[in-house]
């Protein structure tokens, strides 16, 4: 069996291989198909997955009643909403496959196990939950910093997958943009490609 994406997800110089081969086996392979809900609103989430093949976003509906995506995990990342995990309360988000999508599940339970059995996944934690505060504070300054056609051509280098998959309605949501406004980026990026 194939560990690709728990080997990038879980790559930290401090583990011991007989500590990887005890988290890698208490991971569960899953399927998803498009359009299945990993989590929905009001639920608390029981588990983190690995994202071994596939596209999935997370979003919220806004006080109007319209979707808002708030996150895309690619392949390799950590499909998770932190807050209703670890603190064991409803989320308000949805977490939705885009595509059909292969995962590594991690319960919940099994996790706080080997948290507290394995010294080394408790750094490795700590180091994968600084470096996403880091990138969740990066992203919120680029939203009132950066250009919108900065922004997506920002996504298009970060994460082509999502270009390539996501409907445009979703894209533009998570750039804070309108539809209408997201097309004429990307006419303009394709009929002027050496301006940006």
């Amino acid at each position: 069996m194939s560990y690709k994406a728990l080997d990038i997800c879980y790559n930290f110089s401090f583990f011991l291989p007989e500590e990887l081969d005890e988290i890698f086996h208490a991971h569960e392979k899953v399927t998803f198909q498009k359009g299945d809900f990993i989590l929905e609103e009001g639920k608390t989430a029981n588990e983190y997955y690995i994202l071994e093949k596939g596209l999935v976003r997370s979003f919220v509906n806004d006080f109007s009643g319209n979707e808002v995506t708030t996150h895309f995990f690619v392949e390799n990342e950590v499909i998770i909403e932190v807050s209703s995990l670890f603190q064991r309360i409803p989320t308000q988000e949805n977490i939705v496959c885009i595509t059909d999508c292969e995962c590594w599940k991690f319960n919940f339970e099994t996790f706080q196990n080997l948290f507290h059995k394995i010294p080394n996944l408790r750094e490795w934690g700590r180091a994968w939950m600084s470096h996403q505060l880091f990138v969740y504070k990066q992203r919120s300054v680029e939203m009132f910093t950066l250009s919108a056609t900065k922004r997506y051509l920002n996504l298009l280098e970060q994460k082509p997958h999502v270009i390539q998959c996501a409907p445009l309605k979703q894209i533009a949501s998570y750039l804070g943009v309108t539809d209408t406004s997201l097309s004429r980026i990307r006419k303009e990026l394709v009929s002027h490609p050496k301006k940006n």
